[in-house]
């Protein structure tokens, strides 16, 4: 199994390019991104609190699920500059989120922007994100390429049969 999204980092990427992969996220994740983050937010731990927010349970951390998009800027070698995100709904433990992120822009220093959009298993979108920052130029893409020729030891989404798709 090859694993797409690399092999077209060390292809060169261009704007347009699009990759899109899915994740369902626990209850037990949320809780590690709380004491990993020290959010101890009542919203994503005390139904009560949800009650009173007008939420139909405790929700997920919103930049648990915002960090989908690391999943493509670390199999792209995508240097990470700047980020922003807008939260249009909750999601829920148990819930299944699918990301697509789109490169819009890219300078000749490897500089890029790129959009992200996150939609439910509902068909729901609940969330967006911006981002810039630089991608691998062409020595970069080339380590990439030896690194995918050595089977990727670092990299636990190599060969991996859920990799995501283009």
């Amino acid at each position: 199994m090859v694993n797409l999204i690399r092999e077209k980092a060390v292809k060169g990427l261009l704007p347009g390019d699009s990759f899109t992969y899915t994740r369902r996220f626990t209850k037990k994740e949320t809780m590690v991104f709380g004491d990993l983050t020290r959010d101890y937010n009542p919203v994503h731990y005390d139904t009560r609190w949800t009650d009173e927010k007008g939420f139909k349970d405790q929700i997920c951390h919103g930049l648990l699920i915002g960090g989908m998009i690391c999943e493509f800027g670390g199999q792209v070698g995508w240097l990470a500059t700047g980020m922003n995100f807008k939260f249009l709904g909750p999601v829920y433990f148990n819930d299944t989120i699918t990301c697509t992120v789109t490169i819009t822009q890219i300078q000749e220093n490897g500089r890029a922007e790129a959009d992200a959009v996150f939609i439910n298993q509902e068909n729901k979108k609940i969330g967006m994100a911006s981002m810039t920052g630089r991608l691998p130029l062409e020595k970069e893409r080339q380590i990439l390429a030896r690194m995918m020729a050595e089977g990727d030891p670092s990299n636990k989404l190599a060969d991996n049969p859920d990799t995501p798709d283009l």
